[in-house]
């Protein structure tokens, strides 16, 4: 009498995000009960909300005693080098990380809000043109006010790191993927 050995099973292989495990998510996390997901997209909505009024009042006033001091900057690194070499660090960290800082929350909440822009590409392009909009706004509309490709470039990092260290997490919660999709 001769014993074959069993065949191995075949294993599944799936790429992390792919239905099949969990709840369908790729996380083993079950997704949030659909009332605490309309209210986390009523709270990212509003935030976002407030989030642009600050951004409008931050960027969009007119500055009329710092109308001699703007300038326009189209190459990236000009303002950046310009921050860097100012006799006070505590202005430099000012500009530097209040335009990152700037840019965090648009990162957070975008993927709440919008859960289509899910992704660290279509997050930092959405952010991208967005910030360039306001940044052309400045420019072209506002006295004291200069386009400065710089702040984009910042406003975009800030916007990635917020997006890499709680949006893209608050946006899977929110929206789960379904099982078959």
């Amino acid at each position: 009498m001769s014993r074959t050995a069993p065949r191995p099973r075949a294993r599944v292989l799936r790429r992390p995000g792919t239905p099949g495990r969990g709840a369908g998510d790729g996380s083993g996390r079950r997704p949030l009960p659909l009332p605490l997901r309309l209210l986390a997209m009523l709270c990212a909505f509003a935030f976002m909300v407030v989030f642009a009024v600050v951004l409008a009042r931050l960027t969009l006033q007119p500055s009329p005693a710092s109308e001699a001091l703007t300038h326009t900057n189209l190459r990236p690194g000009r303002s950046l080098r310009a921050y860097l070499d100012q006799p006070e660090l505590r202005d430099a960290v000012r500009q530097v990380g209040g335009n990152i800082l700037l840019g965090v929350p648009f990162g957070v909440l975008v993927p709440v809000v919008a859960p289509r822009t899910r992704g660290f590409l279509r997050v930092l392009v959405l952010t991208a043109v967005v910030m360039l909009l306001v940044e052309a706004a400045q420019g072209l509309l506002v006295t004291g006010r200069a386009f400065d490709v710089d702040d984009v470039i910042l406003n975009t990092c800030g916007a990635l790191i917020g997006y890499l260290l709680a949006g893209r997490r608050l946006s899977r919660a929110v929206h789960a993927r379904r099982p078959g999709k």
